[in-house]
């Protein structure tokens, strides 16, 4: 089960964090992921992290302005956005899939698990 949370509404060019909550028994083999989903958008990705190793990947948008990583101990994985930009509103959410080969996880269809989702409002 996952859980996220750390949503609110923020200024344009604050900072937040996310942080998603995996329940039950977390294997190393797994990858987390963050998607957000803007009113009237399709579900787009954000970033992912392999849990085992920490390797990342970003969309684009948000490179250089958001940072995920994950904490072992605390079955946790953040997300610290920061020069947060009205185009960033959404909801945010988490997910998690095992890591299987030829695979980008990148889209929707390729995690296997989802938490609730936040909601992020950026006003300008």
């Amino acid at each position: 089960q996952l859980q996220a949370s750390g949503g609110g509404l923020v200024q344009a060019g604050d900072s937040l964090r996310l942080s998603c909550a995996a329940s039950g028994r977390t294997r190393s083999t797994y990858v987390m992921g963050w998607f957000r989903q803007a009113p009237g958008k399709e579900r787009e990705f954000v970033s992912h992290i392999k849990w085992s190793g920490g390797i990342t990947c970003y969309a684009s948008s948000v490179k250089g302005r958001f940072t995920i990583s994950r904490d072992n101990g605390k079955n946790t994985v953040y997300l610290d956005m920061n020069s947060l930009e009205p185009e960033d509103t959404a909801v945010y959410y988490c997910a998690a899939a095992p890591s299987r080969p030829y695979r980008t996880y990148s889209r929707v269809d390729e995690y296997d698990y989802w938490g609730q989702g936040t909601e992020v409002t950026v006003s300008s």
